[in-house]
C-alpha cells in the first residue's frame, strides 16, 4: 500500500508542476499552492492538480518547490498550519537550507531534504513535464533528527515520479551538485557573457591600409567580415557549451548563494588550470596544454559513460 494518497505542492514552477503532473499520472490526489495566481491557474489547467482549499486537513506529503531562500520560511508556515504529515523540498542546495530550517524552529523529524536531478533551461509551469524525472536521480539527504518513516514516504514519492533515489549526506550532495550542475552553469554563463555586447559594438574598423574587398573567380565585391565577436563563425560547439546560460538569472543567483563555498572552491581549481594553459600558450610550452587536454578526454569518457547509464534508465522507465 502506498504511504501517500494526497500530496500538496507549494510552488507551481517548472519543478513543482512537473512533480504534481508526475504524481497525478500515478493516480495521486494533488493540491497546489502558489503566491502567483497566474502560475497556480496555469498548473491547474495543465491537470497538475486543484487549488489547495482551507480546512482540508493534513496531506500525506507536502512538497516545497520554492526558491532556496524561501524554503525555511515556507516550511515553518506550512508546519504551523498543519498542512502535512511529512515535508520535503526540491532545492538544489541542502546544507545551508537545513541550517536555516533548524534555526527557524521547524520540526526536523518530518522534514526530508530532497533534490531531483532534473530540469530545463526554461522555467514556469508551462515548461513542466510529467516525465521530467524518469530515470533521473532524486537525492535525499537524511539528517540525525529525521524519522525513518518520513524518509521512506518521500523515497516512495520520488519513485512514483519515475526517479531513482540516492541517499547523500547534505555536504556531500552540495559538493556533487556544485560539480555537475552549478559550476557548469557558471562556466556557460561566463562564456556566453563574452558575446553579450558584440552585436552592439558593430564591425571592427580595419587598420589603415587594410584591403577589405577581393575578387574571387572574376567576381568583385567580396568583403572581409570584420565581426569582432566571431559570431559569424558560431556553430554547434558554442551552442552546446552555452545552452544553460539561458536559464533564469534570478533563480540561479539564489541557488549559487546557497551553495557558494563548494562552487567557489571548484572555480578556484578551474582557474588554476586555465591560468596554467594561458601561461603555457604564451610561452609556447605544449606540456601543460597537452596534460589538461588529456585529462579532459579522460573526464569526458567518464561523463559519457555516466550519462549513457542515465539514458538507459530513462528508456527502461518509459
Amino acid at each position: 500500500m502506498s504511504p501517500f494518497r494526497r500530496v500538496v505542492v507549494i510552488g507551481c514552477g517548472l519543478i513543482g508542476t512537473s512533480v504534481a503532473c508526475a504524481l497525478r499520472r500515478a493516480g495521486v490526489r494533488v493540491e497546489l499552492a502558489d503566491h502567483d495566481p497566474w502560475a497556480l491557474a496555469q498548473a491547474a489547467r495543465m491537470g497538475a492538480g486543484t487549488a489547495l482549499r482551507a480546512g482540508a486537513g493534513p496531506a500525506d506529503v507536502v512538497v516545497i518547490a520554492t526558491p532556496p531562500s524561501s524554503v525555511a520560511a515556507v516550511l515553518r508556515e506550512a508546519q504551523d498550519r498543519g498542512l502535512g504529515r511529512v515535508y520535503t523540498d526540491v532545492a538544489s542546495a541542502k546544507t545551508r537550507i537545513l541550517a536555516e530550517v533548524e534555526r527557524g524552529g521547524c520540526d526536523l523529524s518530518c522534514y526530508v531534504p530532497g533534490h531531483p536531478m532534473a530540469g530545463r533551461e526554461v522555467s514556469g509551469p508551462g515548461a513542466a513535464r510529467a516525465g521530467l524525472f524518469e530515470g533521473r536521480t532524486w537525492a535525499l539527504c537524511p539528517h540525525p533528527a529525521l524519522s525513518p518513516r518520513a524518509l521512506r514516504t518521500v523515497a516512495a514519492l520520488a519513485t512514483a515520479c519515475g526517479a531513482e533515489v540516492r541517499l547523500l549526506a547534505p555536504d556531500v550532495h552540495d559538493r556533487a551538485a556544485a560539480a555537475v550542475s552549478h559550476l557548469p552553469l557558471v562556466l556557460s554563463a561566463a562564456l556566453a557573457a563574452r558575446f553579450a555586447t558584440g552585436a552592439q559594438d558593430g564591425p571592427a574598423e580595419p587598420p589603415p591600409g587594410t584591403k577589405t574587398d577581393y575578387e574571387v573567380d572574376g567576381e568583385t565585391g567580396w568583403e572581409v567580415d570584420r565581426d569582432a565577436g566571431g559570431l559569424s563563425l558560431a556553430a554547434g560547439a558554442l551552442r552546446d557549451v552555452t545552452r544553460v546560460a539561458g536559464s533564469p538569472a534570478g533563480m540561479w543567483r539564489d541557488i549559487l548563494a546557497h551553495n557558494a563555498t563548494p562552487v567557489a572552491d571548484l572555480l578556484d581549481e578551474l582557474t588554476r588550470d586555465l591560468s596554467r594553459v594561458a601561461a603555457a600558450l604564451r610561452a609556447a610550452d605544449d606540456g601543460p596544454v597537452a596534460e589538461v587536454l588529456a585529462r579532459g578526454n579522460e573526464g569526458h569518457a567518464r561523463i559519457v559513460r555516466a550519462l549513457s547509464r542515465t539514458r538507459e534508465a530513462e528508456r527502461a522507465a518509459s
